[in-house]
Formats: C-alpha cells, sequence, structure tokens
C-alpha cells in the first residue's frame, strides 16, 4: 500500500498523495464559490423585495426573541443530541411551508380558473370509466388489444360525449353528452366547497387512510380516514368565523392541515426517538405568531415589502406601487398543468419502449443520439418549432396557455425521456429474470416490477423538468404569448401569460427605476420560491420512494 508521495503501484504508475489532496481542496473551493455566489445573488434580490431595513428595531427586536433565539436554542441542542429528531422537526415545518405555498395555488385555481362543478363533473367522468376498466382488467377471456380500445373509447366518451352529425356547429345536438355536461345540468347540486371536501378533502382522506393503515391496521387507517374528512369539513365550516370562505378553507385544510398534521402525528406514533423534533414545528409557529401578537400590540411598522398580499393578488399595473402577478401566476399553473399531462406519459411512455422493447439496431441508436442532442437544444429553437408547427401549420392562435403548454411540453420532452430512462436501467436485472421465473409476462413485468422500482427516479426527474420549463420565458415569446394579462385564463384556448414572462415586461418594457428595483426582485423572489417547492418536493419524493423499496 502506498503511504506517501512517490509510491508506484502496477497498473496506475505513480501514486502521489499530495497531488490528490491538492485537487480535492481545488474542488471544495470551486463548488464553495459557486455556492456563495448563488447565495449572495438571491440575498442581494430578496433584500430589495422584501427590504427588512425598513422596519422598526422594535419589530425586529421582538422577532428575534420570540423566533429567531428559541429556534436556535432547540435547532442547535437536537442537533448536538440527535440529529435524527432534528431532520424529522425540519421536515415537519419544511412540509408546513411548501404545503401552504401550492394551497394558495389550488385555492386560486378553484376560486377563479375552474369551478368546483366542472372540476367535480371532470372527476367523475374519470371515475366511472376506471371502475369500469378495473372490471375489464380481470375478465381474462377479452384479449388486451380489445380491453386497451374498450378503455379508449370508454374515456373518450366520459370525457367528452359523441357529437351529432352537427358537431362541429355551435348549439348542435350531441349523441353521447359527456358526464361533466350530463353532471352540471342536474338540477340540485351540493354547494362548491362540499364539492371541493368530496374530491380533494376525499382524496386526502384515502392518503392519510393508507398511510395510517401502513402504521397500525386496517381499523385505524378506516378511523384516520373518516377524521380527515371531518376535519376538512370542520375546517370548511369554521373557516368564515376566522375571515375565511368555504372554498379557500377547503383547500388549505387538505393542502395543508391534513399532510402536515399526518406527517407528524404519524412520525411521532412510528418513530417515538423523534418525538423531541416536535419541538421544532412548536417552537417556529408558536414564536411567529407570538412575534405578531407582540408587534400588534406595540404598534411596530413592519417591513415595506413588495411581496405582499396586494402584489400576490393584483393583475399589472402602469403604477408599480398598484402592480400584482396574480395573472401571470394563474397562467403559469395552468401552462404547467399542461405541459404535465403531455409531456409525462409520452416521455415515461417513450422511455418504456427504448428501454424494455425497443431492438438494439441502427435505427434506436439514432433516435438515442438524437434525444441527447434535442435536450441540448435551445429553449428559442423550441419556440420556433412551436410558432412553425402548431401556429402557422395547425392554424392555431397565438399565445394561448395549449399551444405555450405543448411547446413546452417539447422542450422538457427529452429530459423527461433521459431522466426516466436512466430510472428503468437502475433497476436491477436480476428483478426482472425473477419476475420471467415466476411466470410474469412482459407487460406484468415492467408494470409491477420496473415501473415501481424505477418510479421515485422517474417522478424527480419530471417534476425537474417541469421546474425548468416554468422558469422559461424565449419559447412563450416566440408563439406570441402576451408579456402582459389583466385577467386570469379560464380555459386552455384562453391567451395567458407566465411569471417570467410579466417579470421580462417589467425589466424591458416598463423598465422605470421602481419597476427594475422593486417589483422585478419581488417577482423574482415569488418565480424562485415557486422553482425551490418544486425541487424540495421531487428530493422528498424521491428519499421517501427510495426508504421505502
Amino acid at each position: 500500500m502506498a503511504t506517501g508521495s512517490g509510491d508506484l503501484i502496477e497498473g496506475f504508475g505513480q501514486v502521489d498523495k499530495t497531488v490528490g489532496t491538492v485537487f480535492q481542496y481545488v474542488l471544495l473551493a470551486a463548488t464553495m464559490f459557486g455556492l456563495v455566489t448563488l447565495a449572495v445573488l438571491l440575498v442581494f434580490v430578496a433584500n430589495d423585495a422584501i427590504q427588512p431595513l425598513t422596519a422598526d428595531p422594535g419589530w425586529h427586536l421582538a422577532f428575534f426573541l420570540t423566533l429567531v433565539v428559541p429556534t436556535l436554542a432547540v435547532v442547535g441542542s437536537l442537533a448536538v443530541r440527535d440529529s435524527s429528531a432534528l431532520t424529522f422537526g425540519v421536515m415537519a415545518v419544511s412540509l408546513l411551508g411548501v404545503s401552504l405555498l401550492f394551497s394558495g395555488g389550488v385555492a386560486m385555481v378553484f376560486i377563479d380558473i375552474v369551478s368546483p362543478v366542472t372540476w367535480f363533473g371532470y372527476l367523475f367522468a374519470l371515475a366511472v370509466p376506471s371502475a369500469l376498466v378495473v372490471g375489464l382488467e380481470r375478465t381474462r377471456r377479452l384479449p388486451f388489444t380489445v380491453k386497451l380500445g374498450l378503455t379508449t373509447v370508454l374515456f373518450y366518451l366520459s370525457l367528452f360525449g359523441l357529437p351529432g352529425p352537427a358537431g362541429g356547429v355551435v348549439g348542435a345536438p350531441t349523441l353521447v353528452p359527456s358526464v361533466p355536461a350530463v353532471f352540471s345540468t342536474l338540477p340540485v347540486l351540493p354547494v362548491d366547497w362540499v364539492l371541493l371536501a368530496g374530491s380533494i378533502g376525499l382524496i386526502a382522506a384515502a392518503a392519510v387512510g393508507l398511510y395510517a393503515k401502513t402504521l397500525r391496521d386496517g381499523r385505524v387507517g378506516a378511523l384516520a380516514g373518516v377524521g380527515t374528512l371531518a376535519l376538512v369539513a370542520g375546517c370548511a365550516v369554521a373557516g368564515p368565523f376566522v375571515g375565511i370562505d368555504p372554498v379557500p378553507a377547503t383547500v388549505l385544510a387538505s393542502v395543508t392541515v391534513v399532510p402536515t398534521l399526518a406527517y407528524t402525528i404519524g412520525g411521532a406514533v412510528s418513530r417515538p426517538a423523534d418525538r423531541p423534533g416536535l419541538l421544532v414545528p412548536v417552537v417556529v409557529v408558536g414564536g411567529a405568531l407570538v412575534g405578531a401578537l407582540v408587534v400588534e400590540t406595540m404598534g411596530y411598522a413592519g417591513p415595506q415589502s413588495w411581496v405582499d398580499w396586494q402584489f400576490l393578488t393584483s393583475p399589472h399595473s402602469r403604477n408599480a406601487v398598484d402592480a400584482g402577478l396574480y395573472p401571470a401566476i394563474g397562467g403559469s399553473i395552468l401552462l404547467m398543468i399542461t405541459v404535465a399531462i403531455l409531456a409525462f406519459p409520452l416521455g415515461v411512455g417513450a422511455a418504456v419502449y427504448l428501454e424494455e422493447y425497443a431492438p438494439d439496431n441502427r435505427f434506436t441508436r439514432f433516435i438515442d443520439v438524437n434525444i441527447s442532442n434535442l435536450a441540448g437544444v435551445p429553449s428559442v429553437v423550441y419556440g420556433l418549432l412551436g410558432l412553425g408547427v402548431f401556429v402557422t401549420y395547425l392554424g392555431q392562435p397565438t399565445g394561448t396557455v395549449a399551444i405555450g403548454g405543448a411547446t413546452l411540453a417539447l422542450l422538457i420532452l427529452p429530459i423527461v425521456i433521459i431522466s426516466s430512462r436512466e430510472a428503468i436501467r437502475s433497476v436491477p436485472n436480476d428483478q426482472r429474470q425473477a419476475s420471467y421465473g415466476m411466470g410474469a409476462t412482459k407487460w406484468q413485468t415492467v408494470r409491477r416490477v420496473v415501473l415501481p422500482r424505477a418510479f421515485p427516479g422517474i417522478l424527480t426527474g419530471t417534476i425537474l423538468a417541469l421546474g425548468r420549463a416554468i422558469g422559461e420565458t424565449a419559447p412563450l415569446i416566440m408563439i406570441g404569448a402576451p408579456t402582459v394579462v389583466f385577467s386570469l385564463p379560464t380555459e386552455f384556448s384562453a391567451k395567458a401569460s407566465a411569471m417570467p414572462l410579466q417579470v421580462f415586461a417589467w425589466a424591458s418594457l416598463f423598465a422605470s427605476e421602481d419597476f427594475y428595483t422593486q417589483a422585478v426582485p419581488a417577482g423574482v423572489v415569488v418565480l424562485v420560491s415557486v422553482l425551490l417547492a418544486m425541487n424540495s418536493i421531487a428530493i422528498v419524493l424521491r428519499n421517501r420512494f427510495q426508504t421505502e423499496q
């Protein structure tokens, strides 16, 4: 073994530990330089957007004593005594913050974009054929191609119906109405919050029930599911008493309260040694509430932040003080929904075919090389492609949600394919051979062995690709998306802007001092917060599935 510099090992040549040590520290220095530079940039932008130094000294002192000091004390104590408990507590606080961010976006969708009646109608339209598909799956007499055809027809008829001979004429009768159309014409419908509680609330209750079942048993899981649904309904009823309408109260309970409580209670029950970590969310939330109460009582003025409720809920204005990001946030949400619908099934399907079914020949190798090349093509080229194919060739209107989503889906499709292929390739081949040895078919092996093992990597790659798409500006400019809109898009054929486009407009078209130094940093902070939230979800889901496996 070489113990110093200058030792000669056969096959490796001269081994010099000094060079290796220097190389290690050079890499460390380069990494730290990049991280510090990025941190300084983010702090600079956040300072312009939030302006913390404009607050009264008493405001800083109040939150320092009620929030910062107790949090540092608890975190420092747990870091020394029990790092696992600290991780549990930090994850609970992070889940609360990220879920609050996403609950705001979901509430926006159901308040101003899609009515709960329409949402429930489409959800019911998916549930009806899904139940029939399960029945077809249990029928072994029908061949797979017949099952696939019947499934496709059922989903199409359920979602879109069957138009009559004059289907292209507005108001023409339909031969078979769609399930959402029939549902929306019912004479008696529940109120909006009941429909949401019966959809997203029921989904949350089912997830909590399954989680509780894995911790204890089926009876506890059923009780947890029923209790979760009752909690969602109770929050909707109690919301107006604290100034929150029933619809956002239902969304807040389903997206934020339920996941946070399920994680903290489940972690405390399954890992008793990590229970001291519950002090972290208690100190953070309690300290923030106590600090707010002290500040309100003493009358201390807070920071003159541009990232406030008015900025998040107002449309664009030619006056920087009144300008807001609300329509752009809604446009970004609809664009991401469209991108996910188009890119995820196509990308994963292509990856499964290329890895599990495609033969190794010149054609598939040609496809491999082109997919890798397409992943590095500049985004403006995809904008030109979307303009040429969707607008010029197909004659679709410019700047709509559908065209923008399709263009961004083309942009991230190679990334989704590559990340999905890497995840599928990482599944050990021994597991495939074991499945074949037990008599499983190729499709059964892919569905029940390969995809579940590869799902964490597929999900991580897809979410990171969506994070890239949400920050793109050039493709949307090329397809004629408006940089400024004053109302939320309510359908996929409506014109929509996005957060990067709105920030670009503030920095270029409205390049006054107030817009450039205050509104632009505020928009960047909101966009970066969304990107960090999406990336954190990708990391947590990946770690979660890897732990389960």
